[in-house]
């Protein structure tokens, strides 16, 4: 998973469009996990973002928090290391604003 861990960092540190880095994310995760989504938090519910798989009886589902705020959640099939998920969770955040307020402040992750 240490593989999938540089793979991420390598996606992040190429900068671009959150939207496709999380799609990246998913999909570097796919090869781990037979399915992969991300929810993002709207309007107090969590809405299924980009995912990837066959759509799974059971998930592990790690909280994406951005400065003491959930803003999304990561879910994956099963149960799994979830250090692992976390380490993940921690590096995307900042890609998962969907509904953050930036008061008309630019915004960059």
């Amino acid at each position: 998973m240490t593989d999938a861990l540089a793979e991420i960092d390598r996606i992040i540190g190429a900068g671009g469009d959150a939207d496709d880095i999380l799609r990246h994310v998913v999909g570097v995760l796919r090869a781990q996990f037979a399915w992969v989504g991300i929810a993002f938090v709207e309007a107090d519910a969590l809405v299924l973002g980009p995912s990837t798989g066959e759509s799974p009886a059971e998930t592990t589902d790690v909280p994406i928090v951005y400065e003491g705020t959930l803003v999304a959640e990561l879910r994956v099939s099963g149960r799994n290391d979830r250090g692992f998920l976390a380490d993940v969770s921690e590096r995307i955040a900042p890609f998962c604003l969907v509904g953050w307020d930036t008061g008309g402040e630019e915004w960059s992750p």
